[in-house]
């Protein structure tokens, strides 16, 4: 049987899993090669002549049926680090190699997203590229890329057009300017970039990212290639994320992809697949070399990361039903068994006291008394929880299928308020969703007003397509109205910001030093539990732990702040001395 015949053959009886990608990946190379052989290489015909018989002798001994069964007998097991780096039978190793060419990495979006570069990155330079901040000298240029909302979609194209007239002015002295698109814009669109702009030659969804070294490889013949599957198993637990920032002092940790929950306006579900935890032991392992680094803060993600279950080992699958917060309910089967994220963040918090622990972005159903109780208990898991309400209307929150009444949702504020004192709330809300009256937004306000949250995220409703609301519900709020209501939000969240943070004035809060302000090269800006900006100036200051001297706080650096003023989004004070979390605990 001729290979591309085996591919055929496998593409229309696997679907799903690590077998349907390899065999849709190959499919797309083998098409491209076969349809364009001339644009495989350039230089004089006899060079392409030779290059196309090579190419075409490698695809004849290439991919047999037993290739694609070789990993396909458990699928539900991943793959060993040599299995994944072996190169498809189309190419030679050393093809794969970035043969220490450069690559210009851009973030755009979520946290999610920061920490889908550091991991891609890793990929690559494990490869052999290199990195650099000057796009005047990159070889490659890659778009990590958010479709949440219209105008995040809009920002990329726009993008795409100054990188056009880069790549057209290049010298054909050096190498050509690839250009690739990666994340979740490249798994909505697919191949309507491709066609669009002809300036990108790759496209990697999401849980392609392993995937990069072939892309890049199948984009140097000349071809465009793309990897846009999404995985019912990827986690890149094995990969080692590398940071961007070498002297950050905190760090994102993913520990779960995907969502189940499909709220009609989002689409998550769309463009990161179904939801899928890592091991425990990969994740604690990733936060002990962060500790092991110097890293004083460790922020757990997840598209709802409260919902983490992992379920790799057999003897924690029983039958234990899920606890979901009182009043709320799911759209999805009820789950059970598995390791579940109290455990998880026990073991983390555990790793490094002088850690801080963080975690974004949950899910209001998933707050059980065990994870707030542990919440209180543990000094270095910040006392600042993420509750995105989206509306203050029964109504908007039942067509946006969330799972929860206006009411559910308060009596949870009132409840985590009554646990863990003096938390910190943040939350997101939805201006003008499809068939929100004046009434309800109305209830939106006056819930802004009740809760009092001390950070918020607003935006106006933007309908994406795939999602539920698209096929189902009427964007029937015109602009206009949006927009009005969304500042009419901002501006209630702002004035009762302002009068939660000015309970803090004359108050002493543990800071963790970030760096020197934006704006004032003599004052330090740093976050406190509830992750809100302070500033103060950058003096000489007492040591607790060896008060013979004075220092001067560096990042990375825990200091006592007595707050003097207080904004919406910012606190002021005076540094009092440089402490330890632990220290602090025991004296707070």
């Amino acid at each position: 049987m001729h290979p591309l015949q085996c591919v055929l053959q496998v593409q229309r009886t696997v679907r799903w899993g690590p077998l349907a990608s390899m065999s849709w990946r190959l499919l797309r190379t083998c098409r491209a090669h076969s349809s364009h052989p001339s644009a495989a290489c350039s230089g004089p015909e006899s060079q392409k002549n030779g290059d196309q018989k090579d190419f075409s002798s490698r695809l004849a001994t290439g991919p047999t049926f037993q290739h694609f069964l070789r990993n396909a007998s458990a699928p539900q097991e991943t793959p060993s680090p040599s299995e994944l780096e072996d190169p498809p039978p189309y190419l030679t190793a050393k093809e794969l190699l970035g043969k220490q060419r450069k690559v210009y990495l851009e973030t755009y979006g979520c946290q999610m997203n920061v920490n889908d570069t550091e991991i891609a990155w890793a990929i690559l330079q494990k490869s052999g590229y290199l990195r650099t901040s000057n796009l005047q000298e990159a070889d490659v240029v890659l778009l990590v890329t958010c479709s949440i909302r219209e105008k995040a979609e809009q920002t990329i194209w726009n993008r795409l057009h100054q990188l056009k007239a880069l790549k057209t002015k290049r010298p054909r002295s050096r190498v050509p300017l690839r250009v690739g698109i990666l994340g979740c814009m490249a798994e909505r669109l697919k191949e309507e970039i491709l066609n669009r702009e002809k300036i990108v030659d790759l496209l990697a969804g999401p849980d392609a990212y392993r995937d990069l070294p072939r892309l890049l490889a199948v984009a140097d013949s000349g071809q465009q290639a793309a990897n846009v599957l999404l995985s019912l198993d990827e986690t890149y637990a094995d990969v080692m994320p590398v940071q961007m920032n070498p002297s950050a002092t905190s760090a994102f940790v993913s520990i779960m992809r995907g969502c189940d929950n499909m709220c009609s306006y989002c689409i998550v579900p769309f463009t990161r697949g179904r939801e899928r935890s890592r091991p425990v032991a990969s994740i604690l392992e990733e936060v002990r070399k962060l500790s092991e680094q110097g890293l004083k803060e460790v922020t757990l993600l997840g598209q709802n990361v409260n919902s983490f279950r992992d379920n790799s080992e057999v003897q924690f699958n029983n039958a234990v039903s899920t606890n979901l917060s009182r009043g709320f309910s799911t759209n999805y089967k009820s789950k059970q068994g598995g390791l579940r994220f109290s455990y998880l963040l026990d073991q983390v918090s555990r790793i490094d006291p002088e850690m801080r622990i963080r975690f974004t972005s949950p899910h209001p159903k998933d707050f059980p008394d065990e994870v707030l109780q542990l919440i209180c208990e543990r000094d270095n898991i910040c006392k600042q929880i993420h509750l995105p309400a989206q509306s203050g209307s029964s109504r908007v929150l039942a067509a946006m299928r969330r799972g929860y009444s206006r009411e559910a949702y308060v009596e949870l504020v009132h409840h985590i308020r009554e646990i863990i004192p003096g938390v910190s709330l943040s939350s997101d809300f939805i201006a003008g969703f499809c068939g929100e009256t004046e009434e309800d937004h109305l209830q939106t306000v006056s819930l802004l007003r009740d809760v009092q949250y001390n950070m918020g995220f607003l935006f106006a409703y933007s309908m994406r397509q795939k999602t539920r609301a698209y096929h189902r519900l009427k964007d029937d709020v015109p602009e206009e109205v949006k927009l009005r209501r969304l500042e009419e939000l901002i501006t209630v969240f702002r004035e009762e910001a302002s009068k939660a943070h000015k309970t803090s004035v004359g108050c002493t809060q543990l800071v963790l030093v970030e760096g020197l302000s934006k704006r004032s090269s003599t004052e330090l800006c740093g976050r406190n539990d509830g992750n809100l900006k302070v500033i103060f100036p950058d003096v000489e200051m007492e040591d607790v732990t060896n008060p013979e001297c004075t220092v001067r706080a560096q990042p990375g650096d825990y200091v006592l702040v007595k707050i003097t003023s207080a904004s919406s989004q910012t606190l002021r004070g005076h540094g009092l001395c440089r402490t330890t979390l632990k220290d602090s605990s025991a004296n707070g």
